[in-house]
């Protein structure tokens, strides 16, 4: 059985601290997701039916960080981390993919998007992205349902490796 050790959110919190700590909520999620599988077990194709993998999704959510914080938020430009295979998001090709540097990548974006987050007075603050108005507040829902739905993913290709199942 896979050791538990998230945050739950306050349920009292203030708007900032409850977003970012359901984020951060997400982010541990999958962590717990890929807790104890081999580099094998993290590329598995688990699910007949889909070509995700649990490292796909590690490295997917690695640019998911990267270009809603850096880039959207922050207005650096962002090259991907894994070049596209054959008309694909590369993220997702994980047949020669290296296990630590995917989890290091991706623990960085987070640690990058927490910093991008904090130099932001208020969730209302917004950027202009390609002459659209978004906020701080929009992009930490996103990512909150971004993770939610990859994590759901998760679960079930969790399930399908090794029979764990869970939260």
């Amino acid at each position: 059985m896979i050791d538990d050790q998230r945050k739950h959110p306050s349920k009292v919190a203030t708007d900032r601290a409850s977003l970012t700590a359901f984020l951060d909520y997400q982010r541990a999620t999958l962590a717990l997701k890929c807790e104890r599988l081999t580099g094998d077990q993290l590329k598995q194709r688990a699910v007949p039916s889909s070509k995700l993998t649990l490292l796909g999704l590690v490295r997917h959510m690695a640019e998911v960080e990267r270009t809603w914080f850096r880039q959207v938020l922050k207005g650096e430009t962002v090259n991907g981390l894994w070049p596209d295979f054959g008309g694909d998001h590369g993220e997702f090709h994980v047949e020669d993919a290296d296990r630590e540097e995917a989890f290091s990548a991706w623990r960085t974006a987070c640690e990058e998007a927490r910093d991008v987050v904090s130099t932001f007075p208020s969730l209302d603050a917004t950027v202009d992205f390609r002459g659209e108005a978004i906020s701080v507040r929009y992009v930490l829902t996103h990512m909150i349902e971004e993770y939610a739905r990859h994590n759901g993913h998760a679960d079930l290709l969790r399930e399908a490796i090794d029979g764990e199942v869970g939260e």
